[in-house]
């Protein structure tokens, strides 16, 4: 009866992570130009949002952050080599925010938040 129960608890947990690393997804989007390339990250569910407060806007449009959608893996990957080509960021919201920090790329003093939303800009 203990193992049934033990099963059952594992199963509900393994239901969790799962929807919490569905939600890591984030859309990549890398802009090339001769200078140096733009690495434009964000939460999935951002794409497409424009936020405001008092005069501060920020607007997360589909036409410069929607490249491509992938796991917060493939993202830290694509960070990863970019960082080391000099590459521009630009991030917006919680999950993609982290994930520069958890890399030492950024600190909290470098997070902006507007409504809410985190986001930063960097130039490597």
């Amino acid at each position: 009866m203990a193992l049934r129960r033990h099963s059952r608890v594992q199963f509900l947990f393994f239901l969790i992570f799962l929807f919490l690393e569905e939600r890591k997804n984030m859309y990549i989007n890398i802009i090339r130009s001769s200078v140096r390339d733009v690495v434009a990250i964000c939460d999935d569910d951002l794409l497409g949002k424009k936020f405001e407060e008092g005069k501060a806007q920020l607007n997360v449009q589909e036409n410069f952050y929607a490249g491509e959608k992938k796991s917060r893996e493939e993202v830290l990957e694509l960070i990863d080599f970019y960082k080391k080509e000099d590459a521009t960021f630009n991030v917006v919201g919680e999950d993609s925010v982290a994930l520069m920090k958890e890399m030492g790329i950024i600190s909290d003093e470098s997070v902006g938040s507007i409504d809410s939303i985190p986001f930063c800009l960097v130039l490597m």
